[in-house]
């Protein structure tokens, strides 16, 4: 379980597979946090709350996952941990907390321009009896 990085010709693609959906969206979480930072340790100096909403659940997943583009260009905050996660799927809600700290005291290279929804999904595998997503980070 967990995720894995699948071939893509010009941006980067990854697939997570869990056995809970809250665990999946920390799955996706994990993969684009790799994207953007490359495996750098980030001390967890501050929290952040986040509280996002979607039509289903790409577009859930999908406002998961640019929330943290968001505080990382809006605000200079590079997200670690989650540190509580909370999805509802039939509502299309999550509330989460992150740990992080401000992104000037690292260095890291990668830049994620964008969530997308090019070969985007979310479902549930009942021969697997797991949760499963693909993703496409514009980088």
């Amino acid at each position: 379980m967990g995720y894995e990085f699948l071939e893509h010709t010009a941006d980067v693609k990854f697939k997570a597979e869990e056995d809970s959906l809250a665990g999946l969206f920390v799955s996706a979480f994990e993969a684009l946090m790799e994207t953007v930072d490359g495996k750098v340790v980030i001390v967890e100096q501050e929290e952040k709350e986040i509280n996002v909403k979607g039509k289903d659940l790409e577009g859930l997943l999908y406002s998961f996952l640019e929330e943290f583009l968001f505080l990382l260009d809006s605000e200079g905050f590079l997200s670690e941990k989650i540190k509580l996660i909370e999805v509802d799927k039939e509502n299309f809600s999550l509330k989460a907390v992150v740990a992080g700290d401000k992104a000037d005291k690292y260095t890291f290279t990668n830049d994620v321009k964008a969530i997308t929804y090019n070969d985007m999904f979310v479902r549930f595998d009942a021969d697997k009896k797991k949760w499963i997503c693909q993703v496409v980070l514009d980088v």
